[in-house]
């Protein structure tokens, strides 16, 4: 059993680095990869991907709230130590963090990770309540962190000198929770932060005008559950421009979906992920953004997901979410 889960484990893998080598990204943020403190599997993942001529020598990555113990009931079912106490979803401290891949210089002295601020910290926060009381209690929201992975602010230096901001994160699903809605609130919050940052709201705001927001919202602005206002005020901020990345791939699924698909409001080229259809799965949706600032200009922009051939059932194997791109001309700074 164990030898064919590290099979498994092994073919993922390749698949991953496959797409991210044809995808060919100078810049790449990375999901879900579990961080350790001297970032060894981070190098040996690059490692691979240099092996199938995708070389990426300047890596970033830093402790994600995932899975970081708390000893609190962070979930207000009345136990302790479950994954869902810590101060964001992870069964280990690191668990699903995030990284940062690229081809040029990652400037790590002026990066900004802001994951440690606290929720009811936020303006105008949705942090939630029950009964009038703090939920799930009052010492829980005293040290509960806004970001359930990250947030982070990554400057890389392009070869023309120019830097460019990269606004990362990693939000959690608005689902999994009770009626006081936390994960939703929480989710919503994940992205409203970065509006009230690009804004100045919070008393710093990113050192240049060229930057890129980019992550899992996990929300999609139109379709399934959750609290679609924080995501769609950034698909629409006037800071920002949406290219709206699509793909054959995403149509061509929705239309094998059938029925189980037929509640999907969103454009299907528009999905970047490939959830199930069945019972109450939300089926493929849009959760995956890239969002460059208005000093940027978009050239091109994909969701990379074949409709058919051999890269189509590498895309499958390597992870329900595809990789979205865009193509950028970054102004050099004067």
């Amino acid at each position: 059993m164990l030898r064919d889960i590290l099979r498994g484990e092994d073919e993922q893998i390749a698949a991953v680095t496959d797409v991210i080598a044809a995808a060919g990204p100078d810049l790449l943020v990375l999901q879900r990869f579990d961080y350790d403190y001297d970032l060894a599997a981070l190098n040996g993942f690059a490692d691979v991907l240099r092996q199938k001529g995708a070389d990426y020598p300047f890596l970033f990555a830093r402790q994600p709230n995932s899975g970081m113990a708390t000893g609190l009931d962070m979930d207000g079912d009345g136990r302790l130590g479950s994954p869902r106490d810590a101060q964001g979803y992870g069964r280990f401290a690191g668990q699903g963090g995030m990284a940062v891949l690229s081809k040029y210089p990652i400037l790590q002295d002026e990066a900004r990770d802001f994951s440690g601020i606290l929720w009811k910290d936020l303006p105008e926060t949705l942090i939630p309540e029950k009964d009038g009381a703090p939920f799930p209690s009052a010492g829980a929201q005293a040290v509960q962190r806004l970001s359930s992975v990250a947030h982070w602010e990554v400057p890389v230096r392009l070869p023309d000198g120019t830097v460019l901001r990269l606004l990362a994160w990693h939000a959690t699903p608005p689902v999994f929770d009770g009626p006081e809605d936390m994960n939703g609130r929480r989710n919503h919050d994940e992205a409203a932060f970065w509006r009230l940052y690009i804004e100045g709201r919070l008393g710093v705001r990113p050192a240049d005008s060229a930057f890129v927001l980019l992550g899992d919202a996990n929300l999609d602005p139109v379709d399934g559950v959750g609290r679609p206002e924080a995501i769609s005020a950034l698909l629409a901020h006037p800071l920002l421009q949406d290219p709206d990345p699509q793909s054959e791939g995403g149509t061509a699924a929705s239309r094998r979906q059938g029925g189980a698909n037929a509640r999907q409001r969103g454009n299907p080229a528009s999905d970047t992920v490939d959830w199930p259809d069945e019972g109450t799965s939300p089926g493929n949706m849009r959760v995956d953004y890239v969002l460059p600032s208005r000093a940027l200009r978009v050239k091109r922009a994909g969701v990379f997901w074949p409709e058919s051939g051999p890269m189509a059932a590498t895309v499958e194997a390597a992870s329900r979410h595809r990789l979205v791109w865009v193509d950028l001309d970054v102004p050099a700074t004067p």
